[in-house]
């Protein structure tokens, strides 16, 4: 990261060097501005936790082929999108181009035309048509172009589990702890908890706990949840946070797991400290290569014995433009990302890609492909909790199962402060 920064530092000491020796040669300052078109520099805020290099190495080549636009790239930090977009418009102070997630309050920001409609552009005709429903407001405005197609999976050593005598992959949730006390008893740690990031507790078991709790039981929900009449004050929600203590409460993570971030738990996992990792198809480059042993993958099976498991599966975070002064350049540099610079971050992230030709040498794992492929075809599935939940619903949850974790309330307290946050939410929109 630092050889792009002090590349495209050299690239502007250059350009500027060259710009004063071409002014010294000019008679006339007007033929001097003729000779030098004005530089349009936009803003992209990103959330790029696992590929931060990747943005810069597309931002450079975009000015480098498009030298009448410069990118100022600014990174997401916290637990989440939305938290960052926030403090923004709130104070006025819009980016350009931004990370968002395919849920309803960035729909809403499309319907009060805080950001763009993407519908001309080629980004959109090529995007997976299956997709395009999570990035459409309800005023039918189409607001983003989405970084991939995400599921939810645990990826596993296989010699781990080998060495642990496991044959069979768990197919429910109380054969996934009889797995988990089998590592355990074999020496290993079964899996990994990102207990200081929960981001990924709401992506992994959240998500999962959620699809199979709540939407198998309510085919419905997404309207219940939109208009404040679904029920989350249940012991079936409750079940969701409690699933997340218990395995902490029978040992089965890391030591210290509420201080392990994103890239610790993924360090964790490669080094062969943990036997599984519960994360997102997103990783998959990061989580099946470089590593001394080889990796599976399995639906993460948080259903009942006798339940048939609901895997999540639908739109990844993605890429929105803001109605800026700047609309026209953004909008360009958001079909760069979505043509020639998507096959650099997909060399990275090997991800499934949204779009139905996908540019340039694409690369993606064929685990990957394999396992989208599978649960793609499921009855029921269901999506992943940043684009199921509001989007305070969402900040709300983080605090909760940290809460959950650190015992400060029990999961029934958890599921009735998480219903009346989702209704409040409803409340708040349909006032």
């Amino acid at each position: 990261m630092r050889r792009i920064e002090f590349a495209l530092l050299l690239s502007g000491l250059v350009t500027l060097i060259l710009m004063s020796l071409s002014g010294c040669h000019q008679q006339a300052p007007s033929s001097a501005s003729a000779t030098a078109p004005a530089r349009t520099t936009i803003t992209a805020l990103i959330w790029a936790p696992d590929w931060p290099e990747q943005m810069l190495q597309i931002a450079a080549e975009f000015t480098r082929l498009n030298p009448d636009i410069s990118v100022n790239v600014q990174f997401m930090i916290g637990n989440s999108v939305e938290e960052n977009i926030k403090p923004r418009i709130a104070s006025g102070n819009l980016p350009d181009l931004l990370s968002v997630n395919p849920n309803a309050y960035a729909a809403e920001l499309a319907d009060q035309h805080i950001l763009a409609d993407v519908s001309g552009t080629a980004a959109w005709n090529n995007m997976l048509d299956p997709l395009k429903g999570d990035w459409t407001s309800r005023q039918s405005r189409n607001f983003g172009i989405s970084g991939g197609v995400a599921t939810t999976l645990i990826y596993y050593n296989q010699a781990m589990f080998a060495k642990a005598g496991i044959k069979q992959l768990p197919t429910n949730f109380h054969e996934f702890l009889m797995v988990c006390e089998q590592l355990k008893r074999a020496g290993f740690t079964p899996i990994m908890w990102n207990g200081g990031f929960p981001n990924m507790l709401g992506n992994g078991p959240f998500s999962s706990g959620f699809a199979n709790n709540v939407v198998t039981r309510e085919p419905d929900w997404k309207r219940k949840m939109g208009d404040g009449t679904l029920d989350l004050n249940t012991p079936q929600v409750a079940d969701i946070f409690a699933k997340i203590l218990l395995l902490p409460e029978r040992g089965y993570v890391q030591d210290e797991f509420m201080a392990t971030d994103y890239d610790e738990g993924i360090r964790l996992f490669k080094e062969g400290k943990v036997a599984m990792a519960f994360h997102g198809s997103w990783a998959a480059g990061l989580l099946l290569h470089g590593n001394p042993f080889d990796v599976g993958v399995f639906i993460p099976p948080w259903n009942a014995p006798g339940e048939r498991v609901v895997p999540v599966i639908g739109s990844e975070t993605g890429f929105a433009v803001c109605e800026t002064p700047n609309k026209a350049a953004a909008m360009r540099f958001l079909e760069f990302i979505a043509g020639k610079g998507f096959s650099i971050l997909q060399r990275k992230r090997q991800n499934i890609p949204p779009f139905k030709q996908a540019p340039g040498a694409i690369v993606s794992d064929q685990k990957i492909v394999d396992y989208t492929n599978r649960v793609s075809r499921f009855p029921v599935t269901s999506s992943p909790y940043y684009s199921v939940l509001p989007s305070n619903s969402i900040e709300r949850v983080h605090r909760l199962m940290q809460d959950v974790l650190f015992k400060k309330i029990t999961p029934r307290q958890a599921a009735r402060l998480l219903d009346e946050s989702v209704k409040n939410e409803a409340k708040m929109h349909y006032k």
